[in-house]
């Protein structure tokens, strides 16, 4: 079934019309990047030359994607837009509520009864405002856009950083906070700062062990978790149309890891393939017939250097399996160093669990490339000496590899099938563990290995590898194993060798699934209500933030002055604080309780400067806001990066934070805080970072006249009675002011349907 079939023909019949019109405006040759961009401004008269890294564009998304974590927030604001109906095609997808344990069966049902409640509202809420919506169980959200939605050229945003794994079917998809998809359902445009294009040129063709998954394990080593930052990351050449759709979905996936505002393929017989095997062979036949517009232009792919900011080359031929971590998905590691970075670092070899599936690799490919592994282990006689689960991505996967047999395979060999849902890998994991804190190793083929996400214990040293090096893994228990070259005994004392992975990129009897999940919205939804108890503990109506005062903020009180890594996990965590995401007062007492405070090394432990005590961070900050001060928050590099959670911006904007200053932004964060009506801040020479003291108060000097380009300056008065004044500086655009001084962009669409 081809969802928005008359949408899709209604953006095709315009594409090269607005392809060259961008053509000519900008008198060159075109990227695929630019070609979708420019195809979707929000106002398609107003082509411009518009400066990469520094412009800030409108577009006009064709649509709007939410997980059932974000959207509970997201629609909450929705509900304040004064909208009767979202003016683009929108989805929810209950995905990240559904807590593994046990096995699917088990574990769905109680997230069915546990969250009983979120499910009622979203299934209501999307049923009064038009809005798709997917059961729990239906599958992880970007293995169902993947599925059902993307299509080449369009353009789409979603409350979830792995939006981007619809690049591998040819979409700019890029994850945002939910204010953002509010703008978009309200009808109004999407802003974002014209992205710089990072090239990635694949040549040759992966073989044996190496797949899909390795390419961007290589990708990230190389750019790290911030060298994407602001840039769209392009993939093509010969070794690029030779990888699957689905395994372009996974490269594209996982580029959120590197900071990249999204990734992309162009439109080839494999995406083609893909559409037809889904059942959208109307959409191929459109593809098919405008493939030239949904590519590069071919002078982009003769002399690349001169169309993109940045060139990586990687020959598919040679590049080796990868394992990534611990802690960082950017610790790069071929399959031939691995074993002797594991005894250099003495990390734990043994390993304890090994886990499949996620958003990442979860497609029918990864399945049976697994499966062919977990096959030999059983003929071999091999017993898996780890734990090992497996995650189907969407219903129509998991129905397809049962009905092939596939999971019965796992089942020989050991393996645990859990839900389709995101569990271990977004922390919605209940691990069979005796010591919650004890050292140990684990592997995935998920996205993310911060300390902390997929169990909560800070010693998980948890890696990142495809789906068949994670199988041979837990079969071996062992990190100090190589699958390309050692053997394994088996249970007669044989030493036995793994055979490299054969895969299926499309099922031969084509896709089955008896129910998928989706549930369609009323056609008039105008008469609906939506419930929302004012005693629930899990939903709570939003009331809007104040505007700013019109004056110079003085004596803000320093909350933390985070040191190092400070992600999105570590402003607001996921795991057990999942069930307070339509609850904003609830879930703010997870505000920074992962952060480390710089002057203890200790995280969730701030001063207090009211009574000079020490306290949790979010009791701290209520403090601050009982007695009507304000606060700022202090960060490093890259603060804010991962997830795209808004509610890492929200928190602090509830209890009472007015600013943030950092050494640098993560994209989304960012914005969110900008959304909000906060002031997100850097400091103009990072080296002023130490001069922050613990008792510092802090005057933020130049608001009244504050406009784009122009710095604020900072007083900080230190307890010793000495001061510093240091200029700070901000990427605000006039637009964005007007958020700030508002109290937040939300505030401002109201004010527009009233």
């Amino acid at each position: 079934m081809a969802f928005d079939i008359e949408i899709i023909r209604e953006i095709y019949a315009r594409f090269p019309q607005r392809i060259e019109a961008a053509r000519q405006k900008l008198g060159r040759s075109l990227t695929l990047t630019e070609k979708i961009l420019y195809s979707h401004l929000f106002n398609a008269e107003n082509i411009s030359s518009y400066e990469r890294g520094k412009a800030y564009v409108d577009f006009a998304p064709d649509r709007v994607a939410m997980q059932d974590a974000t959207a509970q927030m997201a629609l909450l604001q929705f509900m304040q837009a004064g909208r009767k109906k979202v003016a683009v095609p929108s989805t929810v997808h209950c995905d990240h509520l559904i807590q593994a344990k046990d096995g699917a069966k088990t574990d769905l049902a109680n997230a069915l009864d546990i969250n009983s409640e979120v499910f009622q509202f979203l299934s209501s809420i999307s049923n009064k405002y038009g809005i798709g919506f997917w059961k729990p169980g239906a599958g992880i959200i970007h293995q169902v856009i993947l599925e059902n939605y993307a299509f080449p050229g369009g353009m789409m945003i979603g409350t979830d950083s792995h939006t981007v794994n619809a690049g591998g079917l040819g979409m700019i998809a890029i994850g945002v906070g939910g204010a953002d998809a509010v703008d978009v359902m309200a009808g109004m445009a999407w802003e974002l700062k014209m992205p710089k294009l990072i090239g990635v040129r694949l040549t040759g063709k992966m073989n044996g062990w190496t797949s899909a998954k390795d390419v961007i394990l290589k990708v990230a080593g190389i750019l790290t978790v911030k060298g994407g930052t602001g840039a769209v990351v392009e993939y093509f050449g010969p070794g690029a149309d030779q990888i699957s759709c689905t395994g372009k979905g996974t490269i594209c996936n996982m580029g959120a890891e590197i900071g990249a505002t999204t990734s992309i393929f162009g439109y080839d017989e494999k995406m083609s393939a893909y559409l037809r095997s889904t059942g959208r062979a109307e959409v191929a036949d459109l593809a098919d017939g405008i493939t030239a517009h949904l590519r590069a232009d071919e002078a982009v792919y003769e002399q690349p250097e001169k169309y993109f900011d940045q060139l990586i080359e990687i020959d598919l031929d040679t590049l080796e399996p990868h394992v990534n971590g611990p802690f960082t998905p950017d610790l790069a590691w071929p399959i031939s160093q691995f074993a002797k970075a594991v005894k250099d670092n003495n990390w734990p070899a043994t390993l304890e669990v090994g886990l499949i599936g996620s958003c990442t690799n979860s497609s029918y490919e990864d399945i049976t490339r697994a499966a062919s592994i977990a096959r030999q282990a059983v003929d071999k006689k091999l017993e898996a000496k780890a734990e090992f689960t497996i995650t189907p991505g969407s219903e129509l996967v998991r129905y397809t590899v049962d009905r092939d047999g596939l999971l019965s395979t796992f089942n020989q060999m050991g393996g645990v099938v859990l839900a389709n849902a995101c569990g271990p890998c977004i922390g919605q994991w209940s691990r069979h563990t005796t010591d919650p804190n004890r050292k140990n190793s684990i592997i995935t083929s998920f996205n993310r290995n911060f300390a902390k996400r997929n169990d909560g214990n800070p010693n998980t040293h948890a890696f990142v590898a495809s789906p068949e090096i994670v199988t041979a893994f837990a079969i071996a228990g062992d990190l100090t194993f190589n699958p390309l070259t050692d053997t394994l005994m088996n249970k007669d004392g044989i030493a036995v060798k793994l055979e490299e992975p054969q895969g299926i990129e499309l099922p031969l009897k084509g896709f089955a699934v008896e129910d998928a999940g989706y549930q369609a919205p009323a056609e008039d939804g105008s008469q609906l209500t939506v419930a929302v108890s004012p005693t629930s503990d899990r939903l709570q109506i939003l009331e809007e933030f104040k505007p700013w005062e019109g004056i110079d903020l003085l004596g803000l009180k320093l909350l933390i002055k985070v040191k190092g890594k400070c992600t999105t996990d570590h402003i607001s965590m996921a795991g057990p604080w999942l069930k307070y995401r339509g609850h904003l007062d609830n879930i703010s007492n997870n505000m920074l309780i992962g952060a480390v405070n710089i002057f203890n090394e200790k995280t969730d432990c701030v001063k207090n400067q009211l009574d000079q005590s020490y306290a949790g961070v979010p009791q701290v900050q209520r403090a601050y806001k009982a007695a009507g001060i304000g606060s700022i928050v202090v960060g490093d590099e890259n603060y804010g990066e991962g997830s795209s959670r808004e509610h890492a911006a929200m928190e602090p904007r509830f209890l009472g934070v007015r600013a943030v200053l950092v050494k640098s932004f993560a994209r989304i964060h960012e914005t969110n805080l900008k959304k909000q009506g906060m002031l997100a801040l850097t400091f103009q020479d990072k080296s002023d970072y130490d001069l922050i003291q613990e008792d510092d108060q802090i005057d933020i000097i130049g608001l009244q006249q504050f406009s784009e380009g122009v710095p604020l300056t900072l007083v900080l008065h230190h307890a010793d009675g000495t001061k510093n004044e240091i200029k700070v500086q901000h990427t605000y655009n006039s637009a964005q002011i007007e958020w700030f001084k508002a109290g937040s962009a939300l505030n401002l669409i109201k004010a527009q349907h009233a």
